[in-house]
Formats: structure tokens, sequence, C-alpha cells
């Protein structure tokens, strides 16, 4: 009966948890459809730089705060910190309709950025109430509260439209106050609800508790987590201008295949928890990283079209071009037949890629031609439209590794370091914090430097690769120094 009640009650924490973390995540992706709206509205009159501060501010206050926030919460535990994150950011969300000017919203969006936070307090919270093998499906089901960006995404537009309708210049202010009122309204549910519990670990100093990173360990789960959910959070935005200018889609259709890529790796994480507990969260991360080895590799090949040599005809013999005509050339007494461009259009959208060849005459009329001299040179053209929906359906599959993959890398965490739970995923969670940051940032620079849009994706496949062969590497060596042990410890006598 005592089993059953304790599990009861980590399933209520769980629910808060996840219920918590869903409007935090909501909160954290605000701006990225508030600040659109307002410019596109002529609200405010912001250039592209001071929009993208605007909408990089809160990932990068929610990231590099996750780690204090982590020391926190195992220090004080997960009730207390979350009920008053939630409250404390709930502040400059009820002022953000006060705003003013670009600095303003800008400080209001640094300091409601904390929710972003949350993830680190949430973890920590969370794996304490479970066991060994439930804390993958426990973590799994936290972390879908992802999904929160799903949420904003589609559900404020249509709110601030709405409420733009009777004023049009002040309507957008009602958004960020149901938001905050969100916030307290869970804050407020914590505070009563929850039950506050701390790892053993809560008693041990600043210095004590930071002492886990410097464990190599913590900064390659941290490698792993800024390509999951680094480059996820980097994607859910970098794809939207991706396809509107690849495949010339509209904002809304180009809005919705970035959804169809955002909300299952978002919902799967929970499924991703499972398979964590049943197969190992190693073997998990294998998976993982290999699929996103092969799918970036399929997503690195742009659209193109190559213009190449192709089969040209040479003279049999010598002799004078006496007949020049379309489709053939007569030398001497012997004739050679010439390939035509066709006009045939090739399907637009095609999945693999077409070839289309032709030859073009390079000799005139009266000209002497030595024996084994060029008569019509080869031309083939090789396009390759990158098929559209192909491109989305990978997109959608390296999502969902992603997804899954987020759940693996905190799965590790509490089995490597059980007692600094906050500390460690607040760092690694940090690490994949910024990879949301700084991954628009990269990709902008490597569009700029290469004209390729999937120059992205080359970038996600060699760090694809790092990471996998980093794992593999540690595994490996870890595997030599265990049998190196046990064979020691055979060949000692015994006594």
């Amino acid at each position: 009966m005592k089993n059953t009640n304790s599990l009861s009650q980590s399933h209520k924490i769980l629910f808060l948890n996840t219920l918590a973390f869903t409007v935090c995540f909501a909160c954290w992706t605000l701006n990225g459809v508030l600040v659109t709206f307002l410019v596109d509205n002529g609200i405010f009159h912001w250039d592209v730089i001071q929009v993208g501060w605007l909408l990089g501010i809160p990932i990068l206050t929610g990231s590099i705060m996750r780690l204090p926030i982590g020391i926190l919460t195992d220090k004080f535990g997960g009730k207390y910190v979350f009920s008053l994150l939630l409250l404390l950011c709930s502040i400059p969300l009820f002022l953000l309709p006060y705003a003013d000017s670009f600095g303003m919203f800008a400080l209001l969006s640094f300091l409601f950025g904390m929710v972003g936070t949350s993830f680190a307090v949430g973890i920590g919270y969370t794996s304490i109430w479970y066991p060994k093998e439930w804390q993958g499906r426990a973590l799994g089901i936290f972390g879908m509260g992802n999904a929160g960006a799903a949420i904003t995404t589609f559900l404020a537009p249509s709110l601030l439209n709405h409420f733009s309708i009777d004023d049009p210049q002040n309507g957008w202010k009602v958004l960020p106050v149901i938001y905050a009122i969100s916030l307290v309204v869970i804050g407020v549910a914590f505070l009563v609800f929850a039950q506050n519990k701390k790892i053993e670990s809560s008693g041990k100093t600043i210095s004590q508790m930071l002492t886990p990173l410097k464990s190599q360990r913590v900064w390659r789960f941290g490698a792993y987590y800024f390509l999951v959910f680094g480059c996820f959070v980097a994607y859910s935005q970098w794809l939207l201008p991706n396809f509107m200018n690849v495949y010339q889609t509209s904002l809304v259709m180009g809005g919705l295949f970035a959804t169809m890529f955002s909300l299952p790796s978002g919902v799967i994480r929970a499924f991703g928890g499972y398979l964590s507990d049943k197969f190992g969260a190693r073997k998990v991360m294998y998976w993982v990283l290999g699929s996103s080895v092969i799918l970036s590799a399929l997503l690195s090949i742009p659209k193109m079209e190559i213009t190449t040599s192709g089969p040209g005809i040479l003279a049999a013999k010598k002799g004078v071009v006496n007949e020049i005509s379309d489709k053939t050339v007569k030398v001497g007494d012997k004739e050679y037949a010439i390939a035509q461009k066709t006009n045939t259009a090739t399907a637009e959208n095609a999945i693999f890629p077409t070839t289309s060849s032709w030859q073009d005459v390079v000799v005139a009329h009266n000209q002497n031609v030595a024996k084994k001299e060029l008569i019509a040179k080869g031309v083939t053209v090789i396009k390759f439209d990158a098929n559209m929906y192909v491109f989305l359906i990978l997109v959608i599959l390296i999502g969902i590794s992603w997804g899954i993959g987020k759940a693996a890398v905190y799965k590790h965490i509490p089995e490597y370091f059980p007692t600094e739970v906050g500390v460690v995923g607040g760092m690694v969670g940090m690490i994949g914090g910024l990879g949301g940051f700084f991954g628009p940032i990269i990709f902008g620079y490597l569009l700029t430097a290469t004209g390729i849009w999937s120059s992205s994706w080359i970038f996600i496949l060699i760090f694809s690769i790092v990471c996998l062969v980093w794992m593999h590497y540690t595994i490996t060596q870890f595997s030599k120094e265990k049998q190196i042990k046990v064979s020691k410890a055979k060949l000692e006598p015994a006594y």
C-alpha cells in the first residue's frame, strides 16, 4: 500500500512538472510569434538585426541560467524553485504591454526568458521521485513539454489577430498577460499541491556541487544535447525560411511544415524514455547518432543542376566537311548522326536525379577534319529537384530521432550522477540551449559563405559524426580498461 501511495505521489509530481514545463516552453518561444507580428503590422519598426536579437535573447537567458537554477534545485528542492521561477517570470510578461522601445522589450525578454531554465528544475525534481528503471520514461514524459512551442505556433497567431480586430495598435498586449496569468496559476498550484523533496547532496557547498563538471562525461553528454536539442530548436526557426526560399512555399505552408518537424519530436520524447529504460540509453544513443549521420547526409544533397561534358563524336577518318544539318554531319563519304537536345521538361520535384544529353557540332562547312578529330561535343545535364515531400519526410524523421535522443541523453545523467542531477542536468541543458541560440547564427554564416541552404545539414552531418566517433571511442576505451582489470584480478593469487 505504501509503494502504491508513493507511486501515486510520483505521478502527481510528474503531471505538475510536465504541465509547468509545457507552459514555460510556450512562454519561452512567445517572442518568435509576437515580435514577427509586431514588425509585420508596423507597430514597432525594428530592423532585421534587432528582430534577431529579440528572438534570441529569451533562448540565451534560458540556456545560460540552467546551471545555477539546477544547483538551486539540488540544494533547496524542486517545489520551491519551480514555483518561485513561475511566479517571478510572470512579472516581466505582465509588464511587456508597457514596453515602448527596443531596449525595454529586450530587457523584459531577457527576464521572462528565465522560464527556459524550467527544464533544469524539472529534470532534477522528476528524477528523484522515480526508481532507476522508471527514470527514462518519467523524464521522457516530462520532456514532452517541448510541445509547448507547437501550442504557441498554432494558437498565438490566431489570438493576436483576434485581439487586434477592435484595437489594431494595442490588441496584442492581451496575449502576454494571458501567458503571465497561466504562469501564476501553475506557480500557485505548485505551492499548494506539490511536495518538496531534495537529494542527499543538498548539504554540499556550491564548490562541491560543481565538482562533477570536471568530468569529461558531462561535456560529452552536453555535445550530444547540443545536437539533439540545440539543433532541434535551431531548425524550428530555420526551416521556415528554408522552405520558402528553396521550394517557394507560402508563409502558412512553410510554418505548417516547420511544425510537422517540431511537434513529433516533442511528443516522441516519452517513447524515447521507454526505449532507454528497456534497451539502455547507450544503445539508443548509438541508434540516434547513427540515424542522424545517415539522414543529415541525405539532407545535405542540395537542389541543383549540373552541366558537364557528355559523349561526343570523333571522326572515323580524315576528310572534308561537305554537309551539316540539324541531325547529321557528313565528312567525305561518311555521315554522322547528331543527338538532338530534347525540349521535354522533367517533372518538377522528381524524386531521383534526371539526366539529359545532346551533341553540339563544333566543325564548319568545308573544314578539313583529321582522323579522331572532334566533330560534335557532348553535353550532359544532371538535374536534382530534391523533392520537397521527400525532404519533408527526412526532416520529420531526423526530428523524431532527435526527440528520442533527448530522452536518452537525460537517462544517462541519473545513472552516472545520481546525487548531482540538477547540476549536471543544468550544465547539459545549458550547452543544448546554447545550440538553439548559436545554431541559426552558424547556419546563417554557412549560407552566406556557400550560398547553399543545405550547408546547415553538412554542419549537422559533421557534428553527428564527431559525436558518434567520440561516444564509440569512449565506450571502446572503457571496455578495454574493464577487460584489463578483470584479467589482472584473475592473475592475482587468492588469499
